[in-house]
């Protein structure tokens, strides 16, 4: 999943596409200027060369030509990029209508995603879930540091910054997973900062609504049963919430539905038993600097809490 990030020639969005093709005419303007000095310098090279003993003399006589030619052509270029580059900005940053309110707002911790659906009272982390073609509009915040909100497949980029609100338009036109990172350097795990969009069909993204405003599973086993116990016990509900238990804090991930995302640690690990036990077990060797501590769990409470997290479903 996290091989490479998605190209910018990946477009899956109207404004992806927009930023493509003007990054094409910079690209064919740019080859086309490049070729031309090439061109007039391997010219002037070869016509005017000559060898160190040479007494050859050239005439030179007063010209602007070349130069009001120059100077004409780049202004040109510069005009004809600026109308351009206006006309993107105005269709990819649509002024947000009067009294709209954000469809999702995105928080940036370190290190990872805090995603909250405000109309539908849902909170996630680290994996964004959207209908496709609808265009949503997402405010992004940082709790802690400066943080950069980059899919490339679907959008602009934008800072998210301690203190103030900054939008973004979103869209996927076609269901599928499109890769992203934080772009601004946020700390020691900013490499792992990464992000998940998952983009489904309107049924599909309705039923994942739906599972999302259930309550947390109820554990079964006995194995799960202690698990919770020990959730309680070592106090991890006071940084994280399971919904339908006590556990209400919003300082770490919301864990509710854990055991149904993809990956763990902001895209680190892939979610399953296995993986969830380790971070448990060494979250600093896991994700050195994260704000977890290490509880010195034993394996009998690593198994029994890794069946109950991983039961939140």
């Amino acid at each position: 999943m996290w091989e490479s990030i998605d190209h910018i020639f990946k477009s899956s969005s109207e404004d992806t596409e927009t930023m493509k093709q003007l990054f094409g005419y910079f690209l064919i303007a740019g080859g086309f200027v490049f070729a031309i000095v090439l061109g007039v310098t391997f010219y002037i090279l070869r016509k005017f060369k000559v060898s160190d003993h040479s007494k050859q003399h050239f005439d030179t006589h007063e010209s602007h030509k070349v130069e009001y030619l120059t100077i004409g052509f780049a202004s040109v270029l510069v005009v004809s990029f600026l109308v351009l580059a206006i006309g993107a900005i105005n269709k990819i940053q649509t002024p947000i209508p009067e009294g709209k309110e954000p469809d999702i707002i995105i928080t940036g911790h370190q290190w990872w995603w805090e995603i909250n659906y405000p109309s539908e009272g849902v909170v996630a982390a680290n994996e964004l879930h959207i209908p496709i073609e609808k265009r949503l509009l997402v405010r992004l915040e940082s709790k802690d540091v400066i943080h950069d909100w980059y899919v490339p497949a679907l959008g602009r980029k934008m800072d998210m910054i301690p203190g103030q609100s900054n939008y973004v338009w979103m869209q996927a036109l076609e269901p599928g997973h499109y890769d992203g990172a934080c772009n601004e350097y946020c700390g020691a795990q900013h490499a792992w900062m990464r992000i998940l969009v998952v983009a489904h069909e309107q049924n599909e993204y309705e039923k994942w609504l739906a599972d999302q405003k259930k309550k947390a599973s109820i554990p079964q086993t006995a194995l799960q049963k202690k698990g919770a116990k020990i959730f309680q016990d070592k106090v991890c509900s006071n940084c994280h919430a399971i919904q339908g238990t006590g556990a209400v804090a919003g300082i770490g991930p919301d864990l509710t539905h854990l055991g149904s995302r993809e990956t763990l640690l902001g895209g680190k690990l892939r979610n399953g038993p296995g993986s969830l036990k380790d971070w448990l077990r060494d979250p600093q060797k896991v994700k050195p600097g994260a704000h977890m501590p290490d509880f010195l769990f034993t394996e009998e409470e690593l198994n029994a809490l890794t069946a109950y997290l991983y039961n939140l479903k």
